[in-house]
């Protein structure tokens, strides 16, 4: 049994999320509880097998041989019934940097990419930072759910003329895990104006009971051919430092364009220490895995009645997946500044505020709960007394 309570010191470690807070403008005594990262150790044959490459002491230019892609793939396979193949995959540092090299490969400047707000924020920068031209379909928030606007989707593809829809599946922020059904309406409308499906599914390891995660490219033959699919150990693992992601294409062709776009940024070899984990942890994680996400399940548990309960005027959005969670305090605060004065100097929590997520995030925060009981605790007792001196 891995001891999820243990409540680890991650300052003085080079951590975004512990020890960078003063150059982001934050308060140093601030909770941080904002960027997609664990506060678990990994999987202990994760670290055994990163502590074998570190004894053997050289660290040359190394990549992952057939036995890393089999993992991959076996993963996939078994837990999602997709029978990807091992020369599909394509290697790359990391999901935010497969998406900008699938923004090259496959539009030219000034073309049109759509995404479908709110999302997460790279998502945008990608867009815009590469030269195109942003497309936002707003997803519709319908009795405390997220729906997808399969009209307004339709109509801004028609109009723009996109070429490439950037998909959330499991949904950043929002936690949907989007159904078969949904999935199928939305890659039709893609496939019948020839847009290219990107699908991040970062967070697929993580559909919450009573909710399963489907893959785009597994749907039908026509999605494959005409998608990336997105992938890493790093949320699963806990790995993202690691700079491990894997990028399947089925087709040849855009594989091709994609790996020539990948060669143009003087990128050859990947992170030697990245792939070891990732195979560790594809061959020997999934108990593990079993017992965080039980883990994670109680902390929503705690989380979703103590807000009722004690914060009733903060509304929990209902999570199907992902280990974060979205959370509406538009009965106190409708600007994020106002969400920020509550979270942030009255609360001391760093939560990710709503509005990086795109316009219609204002008046939300995202927290992260993928840490240890006792610390959910205390950042929710926080937000209770900071928002009872209102």
């Amino acid at each position: 049994m891995h001891d999820f309570d243990r409540i680890i010191d991650r300052r003085n470690t080079n951590s975004i999320k512990y020890d960078f807070a003063a150059k982001r403008g934050i308060p140093e005594s601030a909770m941080p509880m904002w960027v997609a990262d664990m506060d678990f150790r990994s999987p202990k044959e994760v670290i055994d097998a990163l502590a074998k490459v570190v004894e053997h002491g050289i660290f040359g230019y190394s990549e992952p041989g057939d036995d890393y892609y089999i993992a991959v793939c076996d993963w996939f396979r078994e837990g999602f019934a997709f029978d990807v193949k091992p020369d599909w995959t394509v290697a790359a540092p990391g999901v935010v940097f497969a998406l900008n090299m699938a923004i090259q490969a496959f539009t030219e400047h000034g073309d049109s990419v759509i995404i479908q707000s709110p999302v997460y924020y790279p998502f945008g920068h990608s867009v815009r930072d590469n030269g195109r031209r942003l497309i936002e379909s707003s997803l519709a928030l319908k009795e405390g759910k997220y729906e997808m606007d399969f009209d307004d989707f339709e109509e801004k593809v028609k109009k723009s003329g996109a070429k490439l829809f950037i998909l959330c599946s499991p949904h950043n922020p929002v936690g949907r895990v989007w159904t078969e059904k949904e999935l199928a309406c939305v890659g039709d409308i893609c496939m019948n104006y020839d847009v290219i499906v990107v699908s991040d599914e970062i967070h697929c390891d993580f559909a919450h009971p009573g909710h399963k995660h489907q893959i785009f490219g597994s749907i039908k033959d026509e999605f494959l051919a005409r998608s990336i699919t997105c992938t890493a150990p790093s949320k699963t693992f806990n790995l993202p430092g690691l700079h491990n992601a894997n990028v399947f294409i089925a087709d040849k062709n855009l594989r091709r364009k994609y790996e020539n776009t990948i060669r143009a940024t003087g990128l050859s070899q990947p992170n030697a220490l990245g792939f070891v984990a990732g195979m560790a942890a594809y061959r020997h994680g999934r108990p593990w895995l079993y017992e965080l996400k039980a883990y994670i399940q109680e902390n929503l548990s705690f989380a979703r009645d103590f807000i009722a309960k004690r914060i009733p005027s903060v509304k929990l959005i209902e999570p199907e997946g992902t280990y974060l969670i979205w959370l509406d305090f538009r009965e106190l605060a409708k600007t994020d500044e106002e969400v920020e004065n509550i979270v942030l100097r009255k609360a001391g929590l760093w939560l990710d505020l709503g509005g990086i997520f795109g316009k219609e995030g204002h008046g939300f925060a995202r927290m992260n709960i993928a840490c240890p009981k006792e610390i959910v605790r205390q950042a929710l007792v926080k937000l209770e007394a900071a928002v009872s001196m209102l």
